[in-house]
């Protein structure tokens, strides 16, 4: 009799459990995006947002938490409840870099579960136009002419932007000020308005400027060209073969989430991956939809991938906002 009770509690708590997942969502999700609007993790999000709406029949609304390198975000998202309603879209910048520069942070990844990459992309290196640099070369021979005197933005200190420049400037051995923003829309705008004059951005945040004339564009912070674009060359072809720089974004919920809405999510996010507007939309902005094979895989990649960007932030020297 007691094995048969036992039994039945148990076949009950299954059937809970699986009610619950299967009741999960209920209502609208949060996917906060650590910078201002107009970045590439804004874009991102928002392109992710309507299929991935669609996979998990509820709304995902798309809420920017500026501030402290997406520090503001990642620490709001940790703490904030484990129950698949708040995930935030993560770079390197808020999940290795940040932690490395402030251990006093309130969060670290073991305070996230990591859902999936959802999209890879070389940085694009754009000068205004009045400096009169059309290559590579160019600005590293306009940078070594007056040393000190060109200053290149990014999306915040410790950005992925803000370490493609440290690491541009010590291969190169040029001397350039780093500019820091909060976020790739202001970055890109103080080029634009010639307060700076390079950047290192992602490819959403300047584009259109460059389509449009506005800015120009030098080169790929990828060894080779991309086929998303194709006019652009590599750092082999630019000249400075030994520079390599790409980042990615991922998405994370709370730690302690449990694992069949750690599933949902997941299945969820690759389904929206595969749709063609969601590809035709990364590829219009020389981004590439890439998911994990599965979380357990996202998290063996960033233990690996962490290395990488802990180093390179603690050479740099810098401090977060």
């Amino acid at each position: 009799m007691r094995t048969l009770i036992l039994m039945a509690l148990l076949a009950a708590a299954g059937i809970c459990t699986d009610a619950a997942a299967q009741a999960y969502p209920s209502k609208p999700i949060r996917l906060v995006v650590g910078f201002t609007p107009g970045g590439a993790a804004d874009f991102v999000a928002r392109a992710l947002g309507e299929p991935l709406g669609r996979a998990l029949g509820q709304s995902v609304v798309i809420e920017n938490r500026a501030g402290a390198g997406s520090s503001i975000a990642a620490d709001y998202v940790a703490k904030s409840p484990p129950d698949g309603y708040t995930m935030l879209i993560a770079s390197p910048s808020s999940i290795s870099v940040n932690p490395a520069l402030n251990p006093k942070l309130g969060y670290s990844l073991r305070d996230l579960t990591p859902i999936t990459k959802v999209s890879a992309s070389p940085l694009l290196i754009a000068a205004n136009p009045a400096i009169g640099v059309g290559s590579v070369k160019e600005l590293i021979a306009a940078a070594k002419k007056a040393p000190g005197k060109l200053n290149y933005a990014s999306s915040g200190n410790g950005s992925a932007p803000h370490l493609a420049g440290v690491l541009f400037t010590r291969i190169a051995g040029v001397d350039m000020v780093h500019v820091p923003f909060k976020g790739g829309g202001p970055a890109v705008q103080s080029v634009l308005s010639g307060d700076t004059q390079i950047t290192f951005a992602t490819p959403p945040s300047v584009l259109p400027l460059v389509q449009a004339g506005r800015l120009r564009a030098l080169a790929l912070t990828s060894r080779a060209r991309s086929p998303l674009l194709p006019e652009l060359p590599g750092m082999e072809e630019a000249g400075l073969g030994e520079y390599e720089m790409s980042f990615w974004y991922g998405i994370f919920v709370p730690a302690g989430t449990k694992p069949e809405i750690v599933k949902r999510l997941f299945d969820a996010i690759t389904s929206a991956l595969q749709q063609p507007a969601l590809k035709q939309a990364f590829a219009r902005e020389a981004t590439e939809p890439v998911a994990s094979r599965s979380p357990a895989d996202f998290a063996a990649f960033l233990a690996e991938d962490d290395r990488f960007w802990v180093r390179l932030a603690k050479e740099s020297g810098a401090k977060l906002d």
